[in-house]
């Protein structure tokens, strides 16, 4: 069913503009600034092997350092890579929920990062999760385009909630004054950034009446690794997440990161395809053990399982409370997380 027909649409508040002056400008104006050395940049110098000096920018060496401890791969690059047909790489085009689901990844990405948090208010309480106020707080580059862009959208306009981020990201609002919020050609975009990433390869296909791009899997390893890792959450007693480069061993919320990735791929309505080799009633359990990960990881604090009722992952709740033991100070990261997948519960209900 289509996602697009059950999503609730919210009037927001119009775009503050900024005031105009309409008198008429002066003929005489001031000076413009001159360059003052002492506001620049400090540059960092070091000699090479070959003898010559060569000048950096300290900040594109710490952004550097910062983006070598991500994962190869974004949740929303894993999420449609799962989604893509490995030879005829497209989409299926009966699935209305991906895009929805991709825009709820760049916010809990961003989360995951560190870019930003719910704003530290004790009255968001009072509120439900994807009603609270989510803000900035490190508006440094990221490296990927998609995220950036939804980042300075983040940080130059008034603060919204995550539901309304995700909302207007998807272009689901009546009104006009936010149309320019939507984010556009998202899963094209992906896409090119998985061929630059040597994932994917670009071909045109005709179908009858116009040509369109596609994109097949050219590095197999890559969407093989995501589906294991998929089954390992939906099938095992006992999940163990092995390090890899789409995972590293020193990344921060390596458990909690892969399940967002499962129940994004079960809102997105692609998870099926990483479950294919399992039988009927093995998929039906996992199907049922998403479910309950979706109920207890869509509220902050996380509810503690009581027995999983499929017998799959035992461990996880003592693994990832275990991953936020150790970072305290990023809970209203973590309250991101949780708001974006009590969205996904509702493309979940219309699954």
């Amino acid at each position: 069913m289509s996602a697009q027909g059950g999503l609730t649409r919210r009037r927001g508040a119009g775009v503050a503009q900024e005031d105009s002056d309409d008198l008429p400008t002066p003929r005489v104006t001031s000076p413009a600034p001159k360059d003052n050395p002492f506001d620049r940049p400090e540059t960092g110098r070091e000699v090479s092997d070959n003898g010559h000096i060569v000048a950096y920018d300290p900040r594109d060496m710490s952004e550097s350092a910062e983006r070598s401890k991500q994962p190869k791969l974004t949740l929303m690059e894993e999420v449609l890579l799962l989604g893509l047909k490995d030879k005829q790489g497209y989409l299926s085009f009966w699935n209305d929920n991906i895009s929805y689901a991709l825009r709820g990844c760049i916010v809990i990405e961003l989360a995951f990062r560190g870019k930003i948090s719910m704003q530290k208010d004790s009255s968001r309480r009072r509120f439900p999760l994807a009603d609270r106020v989510i803000e900035v707080i490190d508006e440094n580059q990221t490296g990927e385009v998609l995220l950036d862009e939804a980042l300075k959208m983040m940080k130059s306009s008034e603060k919204m909630s995550v539901s309304s981020w995700i909302d207007l990201m998807s272009g689901e609002t009546w009104n006009l004054m936010k149309i320019g919020y939507q984010l556009k050609q998202v899963r094209e975009r992906l896409a090119k950034g998985l061929v630059d990433k040597g994932i994917l390869r670009t071909e045109k296909r005709n179908f009858l009446l116009f040509d369109m791009a596609t994109h097949p899997v050219v590095d197999s390893a890559a969407k093989d690794e995501i589906r294991k890792r998929v089954r390992n959450i939906c099938s095992n007693r006992t999940v163990v997440l092995p390090p890899s480069q789409f995972l590293p061993a020193e990344l921060d919320f390596r458990y909690l990161r892969t399940i967002a990735m499962v129940c994004a791929s079960y809102a997105a309505n692609v998870l099926e395809n990483a479950l294919v080799t399992m039988g009927h009633e093995a998929r039906e359990r996992a199907f049922a053990h998403v479910d309950e990960l979706l109920a207890e990881y869509s509220q902050y604090p996380f509810a503690k399982r009581q027995t999983g009722s499929q017998g799959i992952g035992a461990n996880l709740s003592q693994v990832v409370a275990e991953e936020v033991e150790k970072n305290k100070d990023r809970e209203l990261q973590l309250e991101v997380v949780a708001a974006c997948l009590s969205v996904f519960t509702r493309l979940d209900s219309l699954l």
